[in-house]
Order: structure tokens, then sequence, then C-alpha cells
């Protein structure tokens, strides 16, 4: 049987013009998403092929491209489609921060950055460049390491800054491990990098270490003393 063959209230489309993307379930999302089925199948029961297959929406939505189109009714153009919903949520995160205090606003910032490193199967060390009203310039990604560890040389840190103008730097990098509690060479490492900052006088407001399930603020665990 057709989706289109299912009473109006079971129908994923008007599901959520009726109550909402969040009375959805997942399945029910991806096969928003998917638009059609194939034959002999429904969008959702291909949706939940690719669940159980996959495992959560998580994994489907990080799956590389070659695991995503082995699955059976499964082509590039819903890979595609996949990802650009996912970019589409990463750029409005991003927009909201460059009209509102990434310092203040905590919540949102973190959202923005697990969206950003926290599938990452490297560790990357970036720098979220502020205005003076402490409004997003840029997200830099400077040093990508091993699975573990990435070195980061406070010297070209400052070089980015001048060339970004920013007033001020929020300091953030996540760890593979999918554990987000900071090392002693992680709080190290930041002290270092304020008083390389200092030298032009642009003020490290917070450092996040992005995981798996969380994202810590330095700020509010009180380490950037």
């Amino acid at each position: 049987m057709t989706i289109k063959a299912w009473p109006s209230s079971e129908r994923p489309r008007e599901k959520l013009l009726s109550f909402g993307a969040h009375s959805l379930s997942d399945a029910e999302l991806i096969a928003i998403l998917f638009g059609k089925g194939t034959r002999g199948k429904s969008a959702v029961e291909l949706a939940h092929d690719m669940l159980n297959e996959l495992g959560t929406l998580r994994e489907v939505v990080t799956a590389s491209e070659e695991r995503f189109t082995s699955l059976k009714g499964i082509g590039r153009c819903r890979y595609a489609q996949f990802h650009a919903a996912f970019e589409i949520f990463r750029r409005n995160l991003e927009i909201q921060l460059t009209r509102q205090d990434a310092f203040n606003n905590v919540e949102d910032t973190k959202r923005y950055l697990q969206a950003k490193l926290r599938d990452c199967e490297q560790e990357k060390f970036a720098l979220l460049m502020l205005n003076s009203q402490h409004q997003l310039i840029a997200f830099r990604v400077m040093f990508t390491g091993t699975i573990n560890s990435a070195a980061v040389y406070p010297r070209e840190l400052i070089k980015q800054v001048m060339r970004d103008n920013a007033a001020a730097v929020i300091l953030v990098h996540n760890h593979p491990s999918g554990v987000a509690e900071p090392s002693h060479a992680d709080i190290r490492l930041t002290s270092e990098i304020k008083a390389a900052m200092s030298t032009i006088d642009v003020p490290v407001l917070d450092h996040f270490v992005v995981g798996d399930k969380e994202t810590i603020s330095f700020a509010q665990r009180g380490l950037l003393s």
C-alpha cells in the first residue's frame, strides 16, 4: 500500500503540517526527505530499512556516501538530499551567532559547535572569531591532528586573529574519543593561548571541548582563570 492510500492523519507530510515536525518519528522524517519510495516499498518502509541497517538517525546522517548508497533503493540523489538538509541546519545556527552575542548565548554556541565538530574522526582545533559585540565573524579550523591530538601553535593563531581583525576569540576543539572532559593538557594550552592573545589585547572568552554527548565550556567550569 502506498502512502497516498493511508489515512491522512498517518501520512508523514500531513502529520508534520498538522502537528509539527517534532511529532514525527525518525523514519517519518527520513521519509519526507525521500519524498517517495521504490517499487513495492513506501518511503516510510524504505526509511525503516535504513534505520534498521545503520542503527540510528545520527548514523544515517554521518554515513559515508558509499555506505549510504549501498542500501537497496537508496542512491546518490537521496544522499545529496540528506547532506543538503544538514548543511541548512548548520548554516542556520551560524547565522544566529552572527546576530547574537556568542559569548552570552552559550547553548546556541554549543549546538553550533556540536554540528561542526562532534562527528569528526580526527581532533580539530578551531577559533570562533568575534567582533566587539561578540558576534561571530568566522569559524576557523586552525589545526587538525590524529585521532587523539593536534599540535597547536599560538603564533599561527595570532596571525589569523589579526587577519580577521577579531576583537575577541573563543577556542574550541573536539575529542574523537567522545569524552568531552578537559585534560590537563587542554587547560595548560588554554593558559598559553590566553597569554599569547594578551600581547595583542584580544581576550579569550571561552574554550569549548566537543564530545559525543556533551560539550563542555571552560568558562562555565571556572577553568579560564
